[in-house]
């Protein structure tokens, strides 16, 4: 009995001390006596409560609060340790801790001091703090390059990229190393860059040699906009007046279809009356002349032919442009009738 109530002695102390340390792990806090500050960041993206407030990469401090200050800014409120203090003009910058897209604040004191420190509740206003790096427009810089990469090598550059642009120690000569595998693949286009150069020089070489004709085509071209543009109202007008014709035609077919299709309808049955008396038509009009030339001499030798004029009609033109109307009306029954 007593080996079992030591053993769980032990057990229930180390889970204790464990669950304890899991507890401050995940609220991150600090420890000793704190002292409260505010800063104010144009753009506070992804900075959550809890993130780190470090000093020379050391933590030194938590994240208590960020909320929306005056609404045009973000409002950070942080604890610094009373053990560490903070020379006047020190800057808070926003910046990332990894890729995840985590953030903290780091304090950055002056190169050279300025005497005295930041009190307590001190607010670092928009000209002490600086936002992080906005990475979208980073890596939209460096995407012509990125496409050539693996994902692995896409990591590790960006790993340096940010390092570099933080100012956090790393080298160029590593961010170089991690662009081998560009340099790479781009000898390996070589021979594809090659002749795409070589063609570009020979379409500039063809645009080179027709330089005059090219100025000419272009300033056609512009005397031809500007005709355009000057004569835009009456082009208006007249497109105008073409889409009211339109419809006037197309309400003029529409009532003249039907009409339409019924005279050709009768034009081809009388088509086909004139085809059927072919025979009879021709002999009427070979025999027509004999038969007026001899109806003229009848109608000349003797009264056997009554011709009676029932109606005669005229103009007669003035000097005024008026067509005045001249002739007989018909008197006789036989007229009227």
């Amino acid at each position: 009995m007593r080996a079992t109530i030591v053993k769980s002695v032990v057990f229930t102390v180390v889970t204790v001390l464990a669950t304890v340390m899991l507890a401050g792990t995940i609220r991150n806090s600090t420890p000793g006596s704190t002292s409260r500050y505010t800063a104010l960041f144009s753009d506070a993206t992804s900075l959550n409560r809890g993130d780190d407030i470090r000093m020379a990469g050391v933590k030194v401090g938590t994240v208590t609060d960020v909320r929306v200050h005056d609404n045009r800014v973000a409002g950070v409120e942080f604890t610094v340790q009373d053990a560490v203090r903070l020379p006047r003009g020190t800057i808070a910058q926003l910046r990332f801790r990894n890729l995840v897209g985590q953030r903290y604040i780091s304090l950055e004191p002056p190169e050279t001091s300025t005497g005295g420190s930041l009190p307590a509740g001190h607010t670092f206003g928009l000209r002490e703090t600086r936002p992080a790096l906005d990475l979208t427009m980073l890596f939209n810089g460096f995407q012509p390059l990125m496409q050539f990469l693996d994902p692995k090598d896409v990591n590790a550059l960006s790993g340096q990229i940010i390092a570099v642009f933080q100012g956090e120690g790393a080298t160029v000569e590593g961010l170089l190393s991690s662009t081998a595998s560009l340099t790479s693949t781009l000898a390996q286009k070589d021979r594809v860059i090659g002749e795409l150069i070589d063609n570009l020089t020979q379409v500039l070489d063809t645009v080179n040699g027709r330089t005059d004709e090219l100025d000419r085509t272009i300033v056609t071209l512009q005397q031809l906009v500007s005709g355009l543009a000057e004569d835009r109202k009456t082009i208006g007008d007249t497109l105008d007046g073409m889409g009211r014709l339109t419809t006037s035609v197309s309400n003029l077919l529409e009532e003249g279809r039907r009409p339409l299709k019924a005279s050709i309808g009768s034009l081809g049955d009388l088509s086909a009356q004139l085809a059927d008396a072919e025979d009879t038509l021709n002999t009427f009009f070979a025999r027509l002349p004999v038969k007026l030339d001899r109806i003229g001499r009848t109608a000349s030798y003797g009264s056997w032919i009554n011709f009676y004029e029932c109606e005669i009609t005229g103009v007669i033109p003035r000097p005024e442009g008026y067509f005045g109307d001249l002739g007989a009306k018909p008197v006789a029954k036989r007229c009227t009738a």
